[in-house]
């Protein structure tokens, strides 16, 4: 089946056809680096990591845009407030852009830890100050915006007359502007729900930049309308984030793009949906705001223990990216479990020796290449990574009866096990991007193990015991394991 999308503009599911044949632009909105990313952040850079794979996995050349904002980010959905990113600073008694470095690099440590794929192009808001100063002069010249006191604001409800602001998340422009009424700071506006596109900075204001209506900043809505038309173009394929992101911001995305050149931007909008802790919403005064690490690390009061960061990635895949996800420690334990069980498996099906049907196909081979099959459809359905697990503890059933003889070497033939090995491998590492925590758990195993060796040895050395000392040596190159003595006296070693 070819693949279909569930796009959150035209609210069903679509075909999936790219503007340039074989080429998608993927632009997703990435982290505001004034804290730490929470795991709901996390859920929604992997969901579109596995996204990333599997149009890669397809064939695809994909160009993956993800922002960095650093620049413009207030306390509320109009544009105004509160600057996070230097009330912060003023916090940790750090300048504005110490503190877009220190979580700039804290969020990619996380990634890298979770085995996210870096975008092709990371741009950031302060980078890009003179394509969003051109942005906001174009619908000015438009007539979709209005300049009062250095600021310049989005017309919402001339543009509203002309398109429709609310396409994307389905508001009511009539019921916003009743529920923005009685809200204060709206001196300055034609309606209150207008939104900030350039704010004129405070002589306090550390974060300013020069604009033809004097120093100010840029509003937050508007960096991502700037970047996605730069990288991708006025029309591009995919555009997703956070739920949370559908209105105020990507509602204003789509006016902004629409208002300065035409046309939407974005072809297909995907969302990933909300996490909860043991049913209730994560949040700090609940005291289940849980950070991504520390899942790791089991450091949290709510948490049984840490958990490799595959585990949490297992979890999230066992729903589908669009659905509502309640973590809580069976879940957990649970992922950790299946996960083990799949990479079981793919250890088991690695080391087999069997000699195998080589010469015609089997019925069991039928059966593995419809279970491959279903694994591409279903995530051709929207990406359904929970069934698609479903279909690989199929297959990994199908290894365990390899393994314990109930299934005969002669029932399935070199071609069929090849196809299961390559199935296993596909889903698991390239397309979820999962880690052999088995792998990893006995290559640390057998370190320890040669260290232990690599003492003895050291003790025979000083006791001029060279003959206990060459035994180690090599009976270890025997086996395949090269020691190295090291100038400084110590002992290194390595695989042949």
């Amino acid at each position: 089946m070819p693949l279909k999308v569930y796009n959150t503009l035209t609210r069903q599911k679509e075909e999936f056809k790219s503007i340039i044949p074989n080429h998608v632009g993927l632009y997703v909105c990435g982290p505001t680096v004034y804290s730490e990313p929470h795991v709901g952040n996390l859920r929604t850079f992997s969901s579109f990591d596995m996204i990333y794979r599997y149009l890669t996995f397809l064939g695809y050349k994909v160009r993956y845009v993800r922002n960095i904002t650093d620049a413009g980010h207030l306390t509320n959905e109009r544009g105004e407030g509160v600057n996070r990113m230097e009330s912060q600073a003023k916090l940790e008694s750090l300048e504005p852009m110490e503190i877009v470095q220190k979580y700039t690099v804290s969020f990619h440590r996380i990634m890298d830890a979770f085995n996210t794929i870096p975008p092709t192009i990371e741009p950031t808001a302060t980078g890009h100050i003179v394509e969003q100063i051109e942005m906001i002069e174009t619908l000015l010249k438009n007539g979709f915006a209005y300049e009062v006191s250095g600021s310049v604001y989005f017309d919402v409800k001339k543009y509203n007359d002309q398109h429709n602001y609310g396409v994307l998340s389905g508001r009511n422009i009539d019921e916003l502007m009743a529920g923005y009424r009685d809200l204060d700071g709206q001196e300055e506006k034609r309606n209150s729900i207008d939104f900030a596109l350039w704010k004129k900075a405070s002589p306090e204001h550390i974060m300013q930049w020069n604009s033809p209506w004097g120093k100010g900043f840029p509003g937050w809505h508007l960096e991502c309308s700037a970047m996605s038309t730069k990288y991708l173009g006025e029309t591009f394929d995919i555009h997703g984030g956070g739920m949370d992101l559908k209105f105020p911001h990507h509602e204003c995305e789509i006016a902004q793009n629409t208002g300065s050149c035409k046309h939407g931007g974005a072809k297909y909008w995907l969302h990933t949906n909300m996490l909860n802790f043991n049913g209730q919403k994560m949040s700090k005064s609940l005291g289940n705001s849980i950070l991504p690490m520390e899942f790791v690390s089991g450091n949290h009061p709510l948490l049984d223990k840490g958990y490799a960061p595959s585990v949490l990635k297992f979890l999230f895949l066992q729903s589908h990216y669009s659905s509502e996800l309640d973590i809580n420690v069976k879940g957990l334990q649970d992922a950790e479990k299946g996960l083990k069980r799949l990479m079981e498996a793919v250890d088991i099906v690695n080391s087999l020796q069997l000699t195998v049907n080589s010469a015609s196909k089997t019925e069991l081979d039928s059966k593995i290449e419809s279970i491959a099959a279903a694994c591409k459809e279903c995530m051709d359905d929207d990406f359904n990574t929970a069934k698609t697990i479903g279909n690989l503890f199929e297959l990994s059933t199908i290894v365990n009866s390899l393994k314990g003889g109930q299934v005969k070497p002669e029932e399935i033939s070199s071609t069929g096990l090849d196809l299961l090995k390559a199935t296993l491998h596909n889903y698991l590492f390239d397309v979820f991007g999962l880690r052999n925590e088995n792998a990893a758990l006995s290559n640390n195993k057998l370190d320890e193990a040669i260290q232990v060796l690599i003492g003895l040895r050291k003790d025979a050395k000083a006791k001029k015991d060279f003959v206990t000392s060459d035994k180690i040596r090599n009976e270890l190159g025997a086996a395949g394991i090269n020691l190295k003595d090291e100038k400084d006296g110590g002992m290194s070693w390595s695989l042949s």
